[in-house]
């Protein structure tokens, strides 16, 4: 993980943070000397993985939020004010990741399951950015990094609503970078493809997961890490001149024309 202290005195929220990226997170936040509030659902693994980064040595505490609600979110950020003294970092890492089976085409969509996961991956970053803008901008900026998705670039087969959701926080990034830049705010979005965490090992086999890999040009699934190092990277000074981007940390996916597993494979046999 990072080992220069980039972020020493500042102080970040890490969203979704009991899960395999969140988690990861927030602890290279805190080794790179950032005070970090994790925050996720009541009945999660907020507290152990809390108490894990806590064990370290790191300033952190925990507060759970459901980010739908904004009272809810407004109390989050009171907590990490009233607990540190300030606030220069959002990750708004939290997502809506267990409606695979009910996400599926359009004509088979529930409208509730539509609106659910609305509210948890565009309702609830927007929400976060709307509470955590004024105690950034009265200190004369922060920044801020919204969690997307590579199924967000591009159409599927099926998490129809996960994919359309992940856009509309494509584009908020955009508008917070925006509306705040010339008042220290910026805004930047990650979209990681297939990372390997607790979750996918539990609902993609490992021969999808084979198809995929044929087609990254790094030829291994995403770790964790490699989304956090670059979380740190954005929240530090070091991406100063850096806002209102969307990285994709695919391996490579989306950067060749689709015919490439393929004509690589043909290669290989001939």
């Amino acid at each position: 993980m990072a080992a220069e202290r980039d972020l020493e005195g500042r102080v970040a929220i890490v969203t979704g943070a009991a899960g395999g990226i969140g988690a990861v997170t927030a602890l290279a936040l805190a080794d790179a000397g950032a005070s970090v509030v994790l925050a996720d659902l009541p009945g999660t693994r907020l507290a152990a993985v809390t108490s894990g980064i806590r064990d370290k040595g790191h300033p952190v505490a925990s507060h759970e939020v459901d980010i739908t609600d904004e009272p809810s979110v407004r109390a989050l950020v009171a907590f990490t004010l009233d607990r540190f003294g300030r606030l220069d970092f959002l990750d708004n890492n939290a997502g809506a990741t267990g409606f695979v089976a009910e996400d599926q085409d359009v004509v088979s969509m529930s409208v509730d399951v539509w609106d659910r996961v609305m509210a948890i991956n565009a309702r609830g970053p927007m929400l976060m950015c709307k509470h955590a803008l004024p105690p950034m901008l009265e200190r004369g900026g922060g920044s801020i990094v919204n969690i997307s998705s590579g199924l967000s670039l591009a159409g599927d087969m099926q998490t129809v609503a996960y994919g359309c959701s992940k856009a509309a926080v494509n584009s908020l990034t955009r508008y917070v970078a925006t509306m705040y830049g010339d008042r220290g705010i910026r805004a930047n979005t990650i979209a990681p493809g297939l990372i390997r965490t607790p979750r996918l090992e539990a609902t993609l086999p490992p021969p999808v997961q084979d198809v995929f890999t044929e087609s990254f040009l790094v030829p291994r699934l995403g770790e964790p890490r490699d989304i956090a190092e670059l979380v740190v990277f954005l929240a530090s000074d070091r991406s100063a001149y850096i806002t209102g981007q969307l990285f994709s940390v695919d391996g490579g996916f989306f950067a060749h024309v689709p015919t490439v597993a393929a004509v690589r494979d043909l290669m290989r046999k001939s």
